[in-house]
């Protein structure tokens, strides 16, 4: 029994010292992630950072959200956002393609290029899912939905299937252009996201 708890003891020493390393995470993302019309320690990874800190008290995380960026956008400013101490990369991609009505296939493409650039530095992806909005007609809502679940099952990647669930067409979780969640909104984004964080965060790999 004593060697029991003298095991178990040192399994959540070891747990508390993982936590307790300096861990950074990457969002990659558009307005939605950036907090375009709040306050920076309202906007998405701000508050997420806020949330994860008493589990968590060495982590950062960067906001790397730039307001009006597609899918190839985020992907052509990768290599300089991904700096050397980034441990796993949150992606919040794709909604500008869909509002602009761009080739799904081309919004499939840059997502892919930054799946396979993380790959390649050994970072664990979290996908966070957009959905076209039902006025592009049927054929390009189930291609563009359809990619998000075709990444994560190709790459390996986690996924939250749609990043403003419970938020979209709320008026008191957006701001007045019904878009952009507001500080409500977010908090309501990030209780549901932060499962789907600390998943990522046990797959970033140990240096």
């Amino acid at each position: 029994m004593l060697r029991i708890l003298s095991l178990a003891a040192i399994l959540l020493l070891s747990v508390q010292l993982a936590f307790a390393k300096p861990l950074t995470l990457l969002v990659l993302g558009d307005s939605l992630t950036a907090g375009l019309g709040l306050e920076p320690e309202d906007a998405f990874p701000a508050k997420l950072e806020a949330a994860l800190k008493p589990r968590y008290p060495d982590l950062s995380i960067v906001n790397a959200g730039v307001s009006g960026d597609t899918a190839a956008d985020g992907l052509a400013r990768l290599d300089w956002a991904l700096t050397d101490d980034v441990g796993g990369l949150i992606v919040g991609l794709g909604a500008n393609d869909a509002l602009r009505g761009l080739d799904a296939a081309q919004t499939e493409t840059a997502l892919d290029g930054i799946m396979l650039k993380a790959q390649q530095r050994n970072l664990p992806v979290l996908i966070l899912g957009m959905k076209a909005p039902p006025n592009m007609g049927p054929d390009y809502v189930a291609a563009f939905d359809g990619l998000y679940p075709r990444l994560e099952k190709k790459h390996g990647a986690s996924l939250y299937p749609f990043f403003l669930d419970g938020v979209a067409a709320n008026s008191g979780l957006n701001q007045a252009d019904g878009i952009h969640p507001n500080a409500s909104g977010v908090d309501a984004i990030v209780l549901k996201v932060m499962p789907h964080v600390e998943e990522l965060i046990g797959k970033v790999p140990v240096k």
